[in-house]
């Protein structure tokens, strides 16, 4: 007898989440520390959240005021969106982050040519 498909396709589940978030020594999640805010406009908040992710550092997304309604309504917020991270990793998704705007800004160059 084959087990039934888990229907996961499409959508993030808060519980995988807390998993991949890390703990403390007591076995608390570690506090989120603010890394930025991005705007939706041009997917740039998506494509950093998925370039932290596919380097292993879970990321918490805010709608500040009231960009939850946007959101829900338009599919993004106007107001924009805040990344957050765990604080124990918080230095290397800076680095990630200046990195990832050294090399949008040497593409630029490079398209002037």
């Amino acid at each position: 007898m084959m087990d039934e498909p888990k229907l996961e396709w499409g959508r993030s589940l808060h519980g995988d989440l807390l998993r991949r978030w890390p703990r403390d020594e007591r076995g608390e999640p570690v506090k989120p520390a603010y890394l930025t805010k991005r705007s939706e406009m041009d997917m740039d908040a998506a494509l950093l959240v998925n370039m932290l992710e596919a380097y292993g550092i879970p990321c918490l997304t805010n709608y500040p005021g009231t960009s939850h309604f946007g959101k829900i309504v338009l599919g993004m917020s106007g107001f924009g969106v805040e990344i957050l991270v765990p604080e124990t990793m918080l230095e290397d998704a800076e680095a990630l982050c200046e990195g990832c705007g050294d090399a949008f800004a040497e593409g630029e160059e490079n398209d002037e040519l």
